[in-house]
């Protein structure tokens, strides 16, 4: 790691070429500093750009400043510190320079700007659960949660704009003088102290469980351990180790080391030692993301989606029945019945948890999640509690679960497939052109001409999403027995297709069939 950090300083990026430029995905700028995509000058060209969002924004309170456990994340935090001190910005950070995890930033941010009219936002140093040489950096402006394309559009152009000029205009003060302006914030504090707001806290201690947690070497350990010794709760933190190399990780399905809570591979050492506790729970580097583990093993992150849904609907009583449940386009139909048996609205939107920030923040969203272990949700009275997704909420969210239902959460979702059917789901990658690529921008409801998929009647064609009408970047196909949606990859030359089968497993694979067919007749342009 040493050569990577060495890297992080030593190697500058050429704005011209466009693979080194500050590039905002879905989850901020990521990169490798051996690549040239993670580089302190990306990281001084960002955070001057921020600076200057911020302005144009009128924003007058602090900036909430946070990083995790990979070993760039330190260095770019450091250097981040340095332009904000020398543009006079406000910054608060974790006591005693510890990191800190994203959650707890949104929740701060949330916190500030209840009471206060000069407004603070936030900037997160994390890659999320990305190798360890990886680095990212996210900016979460004054609603807490992510930003959005609009924003992230400027602050990109701002930041590639003095990446051109080789950051000749750019503020900066040394890295003690940026230590010095930056004030210490007890964010694990304020926000173990609140949880009871979101989480039955009192029926998890009431049930006295057996819980375990592994925080992956990451941001939610000094969480869980203020958790346990607050709440005095018999939870066990089963790994404390903090190591830039993550070498304690069991590799991934691929043979990367990867952070990953929704992957049995990469939770193999907790799934190991699962007959110890009663429900325990895993959370990535940052712990916006969670892993849930019972007698049953891993959960299935949609599966547990739709567990969530059902018990909150059923033990929220100061919830208005008019808030609405978000699920991206590609997330279990589960979710779809479950919502519909209770008479609730849905709103489906395209991938990225970008797209329930409004809501949640606003108070007319319950619930957002989508499938890859991300989600967050209303305080027990339905005000905002965290418009980024909240890792170590969801965590406790099961153990509640248990303690109230006496059910662990994969034999309530056995339950749910007793009501509704059992749903079989698959996403598989397909290699695509550049030509391909640009087909699936131009596709509309129109573009299929067939009548079936896998035997049943297409019931819509989708290129936008039905609750927010926000484009999909692809096409969703919807039977009464499944569905499938196709979407291009940002980064590699495939698309993604996302499928489900309610008629089992033979079926799923037919629709999958069904739908390559009908996608290499559509893409032909």
């Amino acid at each position: 790691m040493d050569a990577i950090v060495k890297a992080f300083f030593d190697e500058t990026p050429n704005a011209n070429v466009v693979k080194e430029r500050v590039a905002f995905g879905t989850s901020g700028h990521r990169g490798r500093a051996t690549e040239r995509t993670f580089n302190a000058s990306h990281i001084y060209a960002i955070t001057q750009a921020v600076v200057d969002y911020r302005g144009e924004a009128g924003y007058q309170g602090p900036l909430f400043l946070g990083f995790d456990t990979h070993a760039l994340s330190k260095p770019a935090w450091e250097c981040a510190l340095q332009v904000l001190a020398a543009n006079n910005v406000p910054v608060l950070v974790e006591k005693d320079h510890g990191y800190t995890a994203t959650p707890l930033v949104s929740h701060a941010i949330l916190q500030h700007n209840a009471s206060n009219a000069a407004l603070a936002d936030g900037l997160i140093i994390t890659p999320s659960h990305n190798p360890p040489e990886d680095g990212g950096i996210k900016y979460n402006p004054s609603h807490g949660g992510p930003a959005d394309t609009e924003a992230t559009s400027w602050i990109e152009l701002r930041a590639n704009a003095y990446l051109l000029r080789e950051l000749g205009d750019v503020l900066l003060v040394s890295v003690e003088e940026a230590l010095a302006h930056a004030q210490e914030y007890d964010f694990t504090a304020l926000y173990v102290a609140q949880l009871g707001n979101v989480v039955d806290m009192a029926a998890i201690q009431n049930a006295n469980l057996t819980l375990g947690v592994d925080p992956m070497g990451g941001t939610a350990l000094p969480v869980w351990q203020a958790v346990a010794a607050h709440y005095n709760l018999n939870l066990e933190v089963v790994n404390t180790t903090v190591d830039p190399e993550f070498a304690f990780m069991p590799p991934d399905h691929d043979g990367k080391i990867r952070m990953d809570c929704s992957s049995s591979a990469a939770m193999a050492n907790l799934l190991n030692i699962k007959d110890r506790f009663d429900v325990a729970f895993g959370n990535d580097p940052d712990a916006d993301r969670h892993g849930i583990v019972d007698a049953n093993g891993l959960m299935n992150p949609n599966h547990f989606l739709a567990v969530c849904i059902d018990y909150l609907i059923t033990h929220r009583p100061e919830w208005a029945a008019s808030l609405k449940i978000g699920k991206t386009l590609v997330s279990s139909s589960m979710i779809d019945r479950v919502v519909a048996s209770h008479q609730r609205e849905l709103y489906e939107v395209p991938v990225g948890f970008k797209w329930f920030v409004d809501g949640l923040h606003q108070g007319w969203l319950a619930f957002g999640g989508e499938e890859s272990a991300g989600a967050s949700l209303l305080t027990r009275d339905g005000k905002a509690w965290s418009t980024d997704k909240d890792g170590i909420a969801l965590c406790l969210l099961a153990a509640e679960i248990l303690a109230v239902t006496g059910k662990t959460p994969s034999e309530y979702y056995r339950e749910l497939t007793q009501r509704f059917g059992e749903p079989f789901y698959k996403r598989v990658d397909t290699a695509c052109t550049a030509e391909e690529k640009a087909t699936f921008k131009k596709l509309d409801s129109e573009s299929v001409t067939a009548q079936e998929l896998a035997g049943d009647a297409i019931t819509a064609v989708l290129v936008a999403a039905p609750g927010n009408n926000a484009s999909i970047g692809g096409i969703k196909v919807t039977t009464e027995n499944g569905w499938f949606a196709a979407r291009p990859s940002g980064t590699e030359s495939l698309y993604k297709v996302y499928a489900e089968s309610f008629k089992g497993p033979e079926h799923l694979e037919e629709l999958i069939e069904s739908a390559t067919a009908l996608l290499a007749e559509v893409l032909k342009g």
